[in-house]
């Protein structure tokens, strides 16, 4: 699993949420469930809509915090860009949710097959969002950081692999 490394692209939520975002589902009405095959498309998409915008703030937040923190780009330009980056995440995720509880409503035994690869899903938005947290702070800060890690006996260095700041921080 690659790193996306090119610190002028914002990453985009895509498959690795679809999982948790088919099975995420807002209880509109405080029934405790779905009634009908409506309200249980209804809820899920917005659900998915939900962890779709999340993840989506959360990655674009600190890859352009990143960017900001380098002076390339000011705070208003920051808050547009992500503004813009959630809005059409959210629309992939009204899409791609709508579809799974559609399938879901029909299949109900997918949900097993489904949470398992939702699994396997937030692990890579979890180093997604790991890579987005360390591309954000300080050579000094990842430095302090790797340091720390080390002392307490975690190696980062595999979170890293081929990255040479992080090489060097390990080094520092």
């Amino acid at each position: 699993m690659g790193r996306e490394r090119d610190p002028f692209r914002i990453p985009r939520a895509g498959w690795e949420v679809a999982p948790a975002a088919g099975l995420a589902s807002l209880d509109l009405n405080g029934s405790g469930g779905a009634l009908g095959g409506g309200e249980f498309v209804t809820e899920s998409t917005l659900g998915g809509i939900a962890v779709y915008a999340i993840y989506q703030a959360l990655l674009s937040a600190m890859r352009t915090e990143a960017m900001r923190r380098r002076g390339e780009i000011d705070r208003a330009t920051q808050i547009q860009t992500i503004g813009a980056t959630v809005w059409e995440s959210s629309k992939q995720g009204a899409v791609v949710s709508a579809a799974l509880g559609v399938v879901l409503l029909v299949f109900p035994w997918m949900s097993l097959p489904l949470t398992l690869v939702g699994v396997v899903g937030m692990g890579k938005a979890s180093l997604d969002l790991f890579h987005a947290f360390w591309d954000g702070l300080s050579p000094e800060q990842q430095a302090d950081l790797s340091r720390a890690a080390f002392e307490a006996g975690v190696n980062l260095r595999r979170f890293f692999e081929g990255d040479p700041t992080a090489e060097a921080a390990q080094a520092a």
